[in-house]
Order: structure tokens, then C-alpha cells, then sequence
């Protein structure tokens, strides 16, 4: 199913509910009902008959909670590295071949083509990953690990019904404060792999999981809310596959960001909704002079090359742009896509909070 097979019921559902679904015992009710108070003629089962349909076909990625795994525990960072033309099967295949890294993608660049993301369970570990990819490669890997983070937003929004806006229904059910816990209880961690892959397309997904955990149904529900707010979760409701939806362009941009600038650069460049990804990133002395860097999604590459001049527009109110001072790098390959290992950064932090239990 893609974009071109959806009804506006559909469109309206994707419009709506990639982010702020409700998290109460059974959120399909007033999810139906905050789509009828839009114009759209849905009721619950039907709601859930629709967001099953396309995840299934593939439309949607899954229903569920976005984890933010930097939260959970463990380290990811991303890496940049020249894999020699002739020898670029051969590279790809070597690095693939660590578990540990998560995506891997080719890129288009005079020299650094090839983009891959190292996830581990234990900080330290990261490093001891980059030094057997060289030495198996023979190639130098550049560490580029978040400094700061100004947006994670990935929407893609379809054109039809309530396009450009959220139906935001997370302040239904519980409100609990955020707490200073750095680690997961043995019971969080379960509930975490439990849901890293979706929650199940059902009028009662969080009861559905509490079952299969053995958990209290109105623990799942508060607990989720608490790492809504916690930061552990990002958001709660239907994750497109936005290849499916027509966003094929995909541009990393990036940008030699004067350092005094950046605080200023960051949020403004953040508040561009077609802006998925926005972060600063460590230089590479003569190799890599971009410490800043934005994602941007387009329909075609005509959408994809003005929404990058968008993102200059709003750079050059902050600072003197030059033609030098930033590049755009499209993908031209996905080499892997596994995605990040939460049960084991779970599990090493869930290990921490017991060893502490033990010792208090």
C-alpha cells in the first residue's frame, strides 16, 4: 500500500496520530472521537481495522511508542569513513558484519561514501568496534557522536485531511512528574523489549501487553506515561514508512557552523517542521569541517533541493553562509538497517540498577 492506495480516512489517520496517542486503556475511543470532531466518520474498531490494514501493508512501520534509546542506556554514535571504490562491496560487507552497527548507508561525497551507526551497551565499547573495523579494513573510521541535540521529529505528513497537524491526545490519563532514575527496575526493562518492536493493533494494545509481561494493566499504562515524560519515549502512535508514503529523497545536510553561533543556529534551524534530524557534531581537522548537521525529507528532488535552501534562508539569518561553508549528502544506498539493539542497552542498564540495589 502507498501513499497513492490511501482514502482520506487514511490520510487523515497518518495525519493525526504520529504523534500524541493517547495513553489510557482503551485509546482507540477517544482517538475515534477527536477524529469525528475533525469531520472524519470513524468509530474505535474501525480506527483499529484502518491502522492494522496498513501496518500490514506496509504503509505504517508499526503502531507504537518511539524509544529514545539514548535514555534507555548504552551509546550510539555515528561514523564516517572512504570505502575505495574498487573495494566497496568488499568494505560494506566487513562492517556490516559487527552487530553493532545498527544502520549503514552509502552516500554521495568526493571521499567520505559510506555512513553507519555503532550502538553498544557499554560506552566504552564504541571505540574497540571502530579500531577492528580499520584494522579488518584497513581504512580510517571519524567518530562523530551527538554534542547537541535540537530535533528528533521524523513526521511525514500525506496530503489530504488535517495535513500539518497532530491531534494531540497525551495529556489524557495519567500525569506523573519526572523522576532523576537513570536506570530501568528488572520490570521496566521487561516492558521496554516488550515494546520495541510496536504495540499490538488492538482496542486494548497497552492491557494486551501487560499480559504478556505478567504486568498490572494500570502499571503498563503509568509507566509508559512515565517515560513519556521522562524523555524515555519520544511519542506514542503510528510510525510511517515513509518510502511507502513518497518521501524517496532523503538529504543529510551539513554545515561549517561558527562555534558562537550555534545555540542560536540550532533551534531555529530545528523549528523547520520538514527538518527530521538536527544535531552538532564534532570537526575532523582536515577532513571533515562540519560540525553541524540537519536531515531533511522531500517528495522529489525538486521538493528535497528547495527545502535545503529553506534551511540555508534560515542559517544565513544567523551567519555569513559562503558556498564553502556547507554540503548536502544524499543517500544512495541503504547497506544495513537492523536497528538499534534496545534489549541489550536495556538489559546492561537494568543490570546496573540491581548491582546498585545489591549495594545500597
Amino acid at each position: 500500500m502507498t501513499d497513492a492506495d490511501l482514502d482520506d480516512t487514511d490520510r487523515a489517520i497518518v495525519n493525526a496520530f504520529q504523534g500524541g496517542f493517547p495513553v489510557v486503556q482503551r485509546p482507540f475511543e477517544p482517538a475515534a472521537h477527536a477524529l469525528r470532531s475533525q469531520g472524519i466518520d470513524i468509530d474505535a474498531p474501525t480506527l483499529v481495522k484502518r491502522v492494522r490494514r496498513m501496518v500490514e501493508a506496509g504503509t505504517l512501520s508499526r503502531f507504537g511508542a518511539l524509544i529514545n534509546a539514548e535514555e534507555i542506556g548504552g551509546h550510539a554514535t555515528l561514523v564516517a569513513m572512504h570505502a575505495p571504490e574498487e573495494r566497496f562491496e568488499e568494505v560494506a560487507e566487513t562492517v556490516n558484519a559487527h552487530r553493532e552497527v545498527a544502520h549503514n548507508y552509502e552516500r554521495a561525497h568526493p571521499h567520505l561514501n559510506m555512513w553507519f551507526v555503532v550502538s553498544v551497551a557499554e560506552r566504552e565499547r564504541a571505540p574497540e568496534v571502530l579500531d577492528e573495523i580499520e584494522a579488518e579494513t584497513g581504512q580510517p573510521t571519524y567518530d562523530l557522536p551527538k554534542q547537541q541535540e535540537f530535533r528528533v521529529e521524523a513526521k511525514f505528513p500525506v496530503e489530504g485531511p488535517l495535513e500539518g497537524g497532530d491531534i494531540d491526545l497525551s495529556h489524557l490519563g495519567p500525569n506523573p512528574s519526572p523522576t532523576d532514575a537513570t536506570t530501568l527496575t528488572p520490570a521496566q526493562r521487561d516492558l521496554v523489549v516488550e515494546i520495541q518492536g510496536g504495540l499490538p493493533v488492538s482496542e486494548t494494545p497497552y492491557r494486551d501487553v501487560a499480559e504478556a509481561i505478567g504486568a498490572d494493566p494500570e502499571w503498563v499504562v503509568e509507566t509508559l506515561r512515565q517515560f513519556n515524560v521522562e524523555g524515555k519515549v519520544r511519542r506514542v502512535g503510528v510510525v510511517p514508512n515513509h518510502y511507502a508514503l513518497g518521501y524517496s529523497e532523503n538529504g543529510m545536510t551539513v554545515w561549517d557552523v561558527p562555534d558562537d553561533a550555534v545555540s542560536e543556529v540550532g533551534p531555529a534551524v530545528a523549528s523547520l517542521d520538514f527538518v527530521t534530524h538536527c544535531y552538532e557534531r564534532p570537526r575532523h581537522d582536515g577532513v571533515w569541517p562540519y560540525n553541524f548537521f540537519a536531515m531533511t525529507h522531500g517528495r522529489s528532488e525538486a521538493e528535497s533541493e528547495a527545502r535545503v535552501e529553506q534551511v540555508r534562508d534560515v542559517m544565513a539569518e544567523h551567519w555569513d553562509v559562503g558556498d564553502e561553508d556547507w554540503d548536502t549528502l544524499f543517500s544512495t544506498r541503504i547497506l544495513k538497517k537492523t536497528g538499534i539493539r534496545i534489549a541489550e542497552r536495556a538489559d546492561a542498564n537494568t543490570a546496573q540498577a540491581d548491582e546498585t540495589e545489591q549495594h545500597a
